[in-house]
C-alpha cells in the first residue's frame, strides 16, 4: 500500500518567513532617516534602516489598511443606521516581555504609521502609567511584583480605553517617570481623537480576571506580540541594565542612582537577579501565555532581527 501523506498542520495563523515579508516592501518609499531611526531605537535594540524597511514599514502598511478598513465598516454601518458617523480610533495593542524591545517597535509603528494619508495622526500610550503609585504598592506588598498584572490599576486602563472607544473627544492616562520609577500626580498624557491609538505594556493581552469581566483587550482592533526566546531576552535585559547604569543611573535623580558606582560584575548579579526573581516568573507565568491571543507574533532571533511574522487569518 502506497505510504499515507501526512494531513498539513492547520493552524488560524499564516506564517510568513523573513525573506517572504521582506519582499512585501518592494516599492514602498522608506520614509525615515537613518537620523530618525537611532532616535527611536532603545537600548540594546540593534534597529536599522534595512530592518525598518523590511520588516516594519510593510507593518506600518498592513496596520494602516487594517484602520482604514475598519473605519469604511464604521461608517458604512452608520449610514446603515441612519445616524452620523460614530467611528472612533483604532486602537493597536504591543504585548511582550521586558527588555524584548516592544517599546521601540511601538514607537517606530508610530511614525512610520502616521506617514500614510491613511492614518496621518498617531498616538501612544504605555500602561506604565497605570501602574499603581508606588505608595499603593508598598500598601499591597507588591514593590517587587511591580509589572506583574495585580500591579496595574486595571480598571483605570479599561475606563481610559472606553472613553477612546466611545469617541471622548479627550481622554487623559497618567504618566509614568521612569527617572523617578514612580506616577507623577500633575502629569497626563492627553489623546484627542486621532486616527490610531497604539498601547504597549507587558500585560495588555491578558484575559479578564472573572469570566464577566471585560478583558484590555477586547478594546483593540488589532494586536501585536513581540516574541524571542526567554534566553536571548535574558541577555538584553542585562546588557540594557548595564548600559542605564552609564547612562540614566547616573543621574542624580534616577531611582536607580545607587547602582551607578557598583562593579561591572556586581551590576550583572543585580540584574541576573531581578531577571530571574521577578521578570523570567512574569513572563513564563502571565505574558507569553498570552501570546496566542495577538492578531500578528513578531519572532525575534538574537540579534533582535524579525525572523518570522505569524499573522492570524480572517
Amino acid at each position: 500500500m502506497p505510504a499515507e501523506t501526512a494531513a498539513p498542520s492547520l493552524s488560524p495563523y499564516r506564517e510568513i518567513d523573513r525573506t517572504d515579508w521582506a519582499r512585501l516592501a518592494a516599492g514602498m518609499p522608506q520614509p525615515l532617516t537613518e537620523t530618525e531611526v537611532v532616535q527611536l531605537r532603545g537600548l540594546g535594540d540593534r534597529l536599522d534602516l534595512r530592518e525598518v524597511r523590511e520588516v516594519y514599514l510593510p507593518l506600518s502598511r498592513l496596520l494602516s489598511l487594517y484602520a482604514n478598513a475598519t473605519k469604511r465598516l464604521g461608517a458604512d454601518t452608520s449610514a446603515f443606521l441612519g445616524e452620523a458617523d460614530v467611528t472612533t480610533p483604532f486602537v493597536i495593542g504591543v504585548a511582550g516581555s521586558v527588555a524584548v524591545g516592544k517599546s521601540t517597535i511601538a514607537r517606530l509603528l508610530r511614525e512610520l504609521m502616521s506617514r500614510w494619508a491613511d492614518t496621518p495622526r498617531v498616538e501612544l500610550v504605555t500602561t506604565d502609567g497605570f501602574l499603581y503609585p508606588n505608595a499603593e504598592l508598598e500598601r499591597r506588598g507588591l514593590m517587587d511584583r511591580k509589572g506583574f498584572p495585580e500591579s496595574y490599576d486595571r480598571r483605570a486602563l479599561i475606563d481610559f480605553l472606553h472613553e477612546v472607544k466611545s469617541g471622548a473627544a479627550e481622554a487623559r492616562a497618567p504618566f509614568y517617570s521612569h527617572m523617578r520609577y514612580d506616577i507623577m500626580p500633575d502629569a497626563h498624557v492627553t489623546v484627542r481623537r486621532p486616527d490610531v491609538v497604539i498601547v504597549e505594556g507587558l500585560n495588555v493581552l491578558q484575559p479578564p480576571p472573572a469570566p464577566n469581566d471585560v478583558a484590555v483587550s477586547d478594546l483593540f482592533d488589532f494586536s501585536i506580540y513581540v516574541d524571542a526566546d526567554a534566553a536571548h531576552v535574558e541577555q538584553w535585559y542585562v546588557e540594557r541594565f548595564l548600559a542605564l547604569r552609564k547612562g540614566a543611573f547616573s543621574n542624580p535623580n534616577s531611582y536607580f542612582r545607587v547602582f551607578a558606582d557598583i562593579s561591572d560584575d556586581e551590576a550583572v548579579e543585580r540584574a541576573l537577579g531581578y531577571w530571574r526573581d521577578i521578570n523570567l516568573p512574569n513572563l513564563l507565568e502571565n505574558v507569553l501565555p498570552t501570546r496566542h491571543r495577538a492578531t500578528l507574533v513578531l519572532q525575534k532571533a538574537s540579534d533582535h532581527t524579525v525572523e518570522r511574522v505569524s499573522l492570524r487569518k480572517l
